[in-house]
């Protein structure tokens, strides 16, 4: 019997059909998202804590939504076009109610950059007035920072700012559910809110509450105004937290991991700083280890030790 070779499409065809089948399997497991309920009608995205990666899609952070009986309220919209619509694709999992309302909880890029979607199906976006400005003076560096990194998973993402601000509180009143947003002093970024449901006593509490992860205290971060606004929320007294990273948790952890570390930096800062200690000195002599076991805990121990001491020259 005659073999006849096969012609070179055929060929090529037989090469790059699995190669591209799992490039598509890749670029798609990595913006999937399952929703954990952390309350009747309340649910959470949890993010990595781990950094922004093309295999996380940039979302390093939690999310989450409330599903009410007229409508869907969206808590941060990711950190693109496509993880916001990957987003919706998980909550149509729960339920077909329509998105109304994306709350941004504030100007870090996993917290709003997936607004274009969300824009596009008719949701009204919010977030408080300095959580705005925030965004208008950091959001082109945030996307070219995140180019490299996501590459084509930044399809589609553009700079949309939220349409509906506020100064200190926001009511939503949905489907028979009161919806909170609360504004107290910012902390890890300027604009940071909560989004408080005081009937099921759940707290939504954006980059105010980080757990299993350490905190990041950046240059745009204030640590006084981050524990102000922590107390605020200490006085809510919460049932259920959902964090803006790390695992849903209670209030003890929350003050473990977020206002017990704040304070350490602090104090031991203001105590150097008044002693007249140089910032190497004063970085040199501070113990965090009871924070070791935390994510990311040698990548950021330096950064926030340094940027609260420079937070003590400015006070």
């Amino acid at each position: 019997m005659k073999y006849t070779l096969p012609n070179m499409s055929s060929i090529l065809s037989l090469i790059y059909f699995p190669l591209a089948f799992l490039l598509l399997a890749t670029h798609a497991s990595a913006v999937q998202f399952s929703a954990v309920e952390a309350a009747p009608g309340v649910y959470a995205f949890i993010g990595d804590t781990g950094n922004r990666s093309y295999e996380n899609s940039g979302m390093n952070a939690n999310t989450g939504f409330v599903v009410t009986k007229a409508g869907v309220v969206v808590v941060d919209s990711g950190s693109s076009y496509l993880a916001a619509k990957a987003m919706h694709a998980a909550i149509k999992k729960i339920t077909q109610q329509p998105i109304k309302y994306v709350i941004n909880t504030g100007g870090q890029d996993h917290r709003w950059l997936g607004n274009g979607y969300f824009k596009e199906i008719g949701a009204q976006i919010i977030a408080s007035r300095k959580a705005l400005a925030d965004m208008e003076e950091r959001g082109e560096a945030e996307l070219a920072a995140l180019k490299p990194v996501l590459l084509e998973e930044l399809d589609g993402t553009r700079i949309v700012y939220p349409e509906r601000v506020f100064e200190q509180k926001e009511i939503l009143k949905l489907g028979g559910n009161e919806i909170q947003v609360l504004f107290f002093k910012g902390g890890h970024t300027p604009g940071d809110v909560v989004v408080w449901l005081p009937k099921l006593r759940v707290l939504f509490s954006g980059d105010l509450v980080f757990v299993d992860r350490l905190l990041g205290v950046w240059p745009f971060s204030n640590s006084k105004n981050w524990l102000s606004s922590f107390e605020q929320i200490e006085k809510l007294q919460p049932r259920v937290i959902i964090p803006g990273h790390g695992k849903i948790c209670d209030l003890a952890l929350a003050r473990r991991d977020t206002k017990d570390y704040l304070n350490l930096l602090r104090e031991h800062m203001r105590k150097s700083y008044d002693a007249g200690s140089d910032l190497q000195n004063a970085i040199d002599t501070l113990d965090q280890s009871a924070y070791s076991q935390l994510a990311n805990y040698e990548l950021l121990k330096g950064g926030n030790a340094s940027n609260v001491y420079l937070e003590m020259e400015a006070e």
